[in-house]
């Protein structure tokens, strides 16, 4: 069903406007070549942005995804780009069109399009500086989804005094979600959600070695917690981000409807 049939259907009275509005969300899927089909409604349909994930894809068919989505959607986020990705892209968009994150291993283009700001807050905190590539993937899908973000990096359980003072100074902020990064033991996001009154998503990081290396041992002890916290998979930083910002977002749109109602 196209868009304009669904209009003529509300016009004629054969549906109604709820019933045409979920037919909306689920339109929007733009084929490309045989390997790819971009999800261009996602964010409107879900709330969460469309990423492509660059691992395992060759470089010239992400940037002709790349290409696609951004005609659609304006702004196209793609993660875990390699150094062929990363040329391939650079050597496709113009420089004021191309925002790359070192750290997180993401590549943002657009057409000059801002990400459009929600009122959303997320906090991201980082155990170790080890954690931080993890950490900045999720600051930035939160992004990317409208938020504003607040990092706190470095501040892990071997130096616990170095939390207090940053926290007091993140809750000021009034962040909707809090994402924790954390490798080996996997203890920061436990503490955190013990002292904090919003949602904690704690995102366990492949930092660590011997037994219970690669993060096993991060997410077994965030699952374990004695505080409530929700658990993203090892490395997850988009999930983590992702997460965070609907939370954020959710909490910024039930504000703005509340201020419009006392208005």
């Amino acid at each position: 069903m196209e868009l304009t049939d669904l209009f003529k259907d509300v016009k004629d009275g054969k549906i109604d406007i709820e019933t045409a509005e979920q037919h909306a969300r689920g339109l929007g899927f733009v084929s490309y070549s045989d390997i790819a089909k971009i999800d261009s409604h996602r964010k409107c349909r879900t709330g969460v942005v469309e990423a492509v994930l660059a691992d395992c894809k060759e470089p010239d068919d992400v940037v002709e995804i790349a290409r696609v989505m951004v005609s659609q959607s304006k702004r196209a986020l793609i993660t875990r780009v390699s150094e062929k990705h990363f040329e391939a892209l650079r050597a496709a968009f113009r420089e004021d069109e191309f925002e790359w994150n070192s750290r997180s291993r993401t590549v943002v283009v657009h057409d000059g399009t801002h990400a459009p700001a929600t009122g959303g807050v997320v906090g991201i905190i980082s155990a170790g500086t080890a954690d931080i590539p993890a950490a900045e993937e999720a600051k930035v899908v939160a992004s990317e989804m409208g938020c504003e973000t607040v990092t706190v990096y470095d501040v892990g359980v071997a130096g616990i005094h170095r939390l207090v003072p940053e926290l007091q100074n993140l809750k000021s902020k009034y962040p909707g979600a809090i994402v924790v990064a954390a490798g080996r033991e996997g203890t920061l996001p436990t503490i955190v959600s013990g002292l904090v009154d919003v949602p904690v998503i704690g995102l366990p990081v492949s930092t660590g070695y011997g037994a219970g290396g690669k993060g096993e041992a991060a997410l077994m002890s965030m699952l374990q917690s004695c505080s409530t916290l929700a658990v993203v998979n090892i490395d997850a930083g988009f999930v983590a981000g992702a997460y965070a910002a609907r939370i954020a977002n959710m909490i910024a749109s039930a504000g703005a409807g509340c201020k419009q109602e006392q208005e």
